[in-house]
């Protein structure tokens, strides 16, 4: 199928979805956007019932955005997939098919047969008769189990899944797609983990998520203060973590968390600098997901790593179009479900 199919973001503390019309002459229009609540234990639960009320959430959020689609993209939480970019000899669509299994046994420390596996190349020598330049293949393997709760609970909402991804994807594609994308450190920070990918000539060259995220900097925040983990999202996203608001202790209740998520920010520029040397350097950082909204973060991370960093605004993809400032302030809580949309179109 190529065309409108409803990109829908099922993250662990809400719900996103994003509908969009491509134009003939390309760039898109948003014809709805909506976020809901998910269900207090999303998709880890197995129980008939928790399913129920995911698939109740989901057809709230369709019915609600006015949605007259059945097909959906759907993007699977990095936290409980494996996703790495493989560098291995210049092979035929045949050949890979055969020694991809070799090298996910390599780096899924899970028996294969209870996984799905999917790879993509990512860059393969176009050069007649070369081979001795590495391709480079992005390798994904979710657990089946994870794919059937999926599968179950848009079945009970009469919703078909189309394409089925991962979150840093959808996000590296609804960033990139303006022309002479810079290469760019795509830092998503989610509810419960943190997805850091490298993009290079606007296709992904390095990708690793860690178990860090917004939940986590609520917690901090609530056990610092005494707050409920109500109040510390609330006091998270009004004062940030800029030294003048609340005398600076939210920031000293998140610095762990930061100066952690900057650590892997570090890391993951020294590996790109190593491996293409002074080629093309990482020209910003862009923020994405809830808590890059966080006040004060961007300035954080740009003093802290010493590179320009910017929060991420998806919605540059519909153009000129007026959109409600709602939707426009929450522009990062949508970069996946936004992705999702535009995959519907490739």
């Amino acid at each position: 199928m190529k065309g409108k199919v409803v990109g829908l973001d099922i993250g662990a503390t809400s719900i996103k979805a994003v509908w969009l019309t491509k134009g003939a002459r390309g760039g898109y229009t948003l014809d709805a956007a909506f976020i809901t609540p998910a269900p207090v234990k999303g998709m880890i639960s197995e129980s008939p019932l928790d399913q129920e009320e995911m698939a109740k959430a989901i057809r709230t959020i369709i019915s609600n955005s006015h949605i007259q689609t059945p097909f959906a993209n759907i993007a699977l939480p990095e936290n409980q997939v494996y996703t790495r970019v493989l560098e291995m000899p210049t092979l035929t669509d045949k050949e890979l098919s055969s020694a991809i299994y070799w090298e996910a046994e390599q780096y899924i420390p899970v028996p294969l047969e209870t996984m799905v596996l999917d790879w993509r190349v990512l860059n393969r020598s176009t050069t007649p008769g070369v081979t001795s330049e590495k391709m480079q293949v992005l390798l994904v393997g979710a657990p089946k189990t994870l794919i059937a709760r999926y599968q179950k609970a848009l079945s009970l909402a009469s919703v078909i899944p189309h394409v089925v991804e991962t979150e840093i994807l959808s996000s590296i594609r609804a960033l990139s797609s303006t022309q002479n994308f810079p290469n760019s450190l795509v830092v998503h920070i989610g509810a419960v983990s943190t997805s850091l990918a490298i993009v290079k000539d606007a296709g992904i060259v390095f990708t690793y998520s860690i178990p860090t995220g917004g939940n986590a900097m609520s917690r901090a925040i609530a056990s610092d203060f005494g707050f409920s983990i109500a109040q510390a999202e609330e006091y998270k996203k009004t004062y940030g973590i800029a030294g003048g608001t609340a005398n600076g202790k939210i920031g000293v209740a998140l610095s762990p968390i930061l100066n952690s998520l900057v650590g892997e920010v570090k890391k993951a520029l020294a590996f790109y600098n190593e491996k293409y040397k002074s080629e093309n350097p990482v020209a910003q950082i862009l923020l994405s997901g809830g808590s890059a909204k966080l006040p004060g973060i961007d300035a954080f991370f740009a003093q802290s790593c010493n590179i320009t960093t910017s929060i991420a605004n998806p919605w540059t993809v519909v153009g000129q179009q007026q959109l409600p400032a709602e939707i426009l302030q929450n522009g990062p809580d949508y970069t996946i479900a936004i992705g999702l949309a535009m995959r519907g179109y490739d």
